[in-house]
This record gives C-alpha cells, sequence and structure tokens, in this order.
C-alpha cells in the first residue's frame, strides 16, 4: 500500500485572491517581512497498490480527473510506502 501525499496550487500566473487576503491579514499583524502567500490544498490518498509504478500512475490519474484543474492548477505527488 501507498500513500500519495499531493500538494495542488494555483500556477503562478493564476491570481491568488485566497493569498492575498492572507497576506493582507499578516501584514495587519505585523510580519511585514512577508512579501507573497499563495494558498493550495494538501491531501493524504491511501492507495491499495503493491507496485509503486502503478501507484504513481493511479495518483497522477487521480489528480488529472478529479483534485486539480488542470488550466489553473498545477500538482505535485510524493508516494510513501506504507
Amino acid at each position: 500500500m501507498y500513500l500519495a501525499k499531493v500538494c495542488v496550487t494555483l500556477k503562478p500566473t493564476v491570481n491568488d485572491p485566497q493569498g492575498i487576503t492572507v497576506l493582507g491579514g499578516l501584514k495587519n499583524m505585523g510580519y511585514e517581512s512577508v512579501s507573497e502567500v499563495r494558498v493550495g490544498k494538501f491531501l493524504e490518498v491511501k492507495i491499495e497498490e503493491s507496485d509503486p509504478h502503478r501507484a504513481e500512475i493511479i495518483a497522477n490519474e487521480i489528480c488529472d480527473k478529479l483534485l486539480a484543474n488542470p488550466v489553473i492548477e498545477q500538482y505535485s505527488v510524493e508516494l510513501v510506502e506504507q
């Protein structure tokens, strides 16, 4: 079994209103040295496969089909054997 650790973020060219809001909050709290915030999502998906290559294919298919919008988001997957 594998645990797919998935990080989905907006592409660098896409405006991030949540990140802008968080940045404003941090500035109001006195964290003036913070210059940029990008908000994303982190997911963990357990995949019951014995073959790491097959688990990686499944994880990428899941991201492409459901977890990430390929038009505006990018993702990375880290597989951890369980």
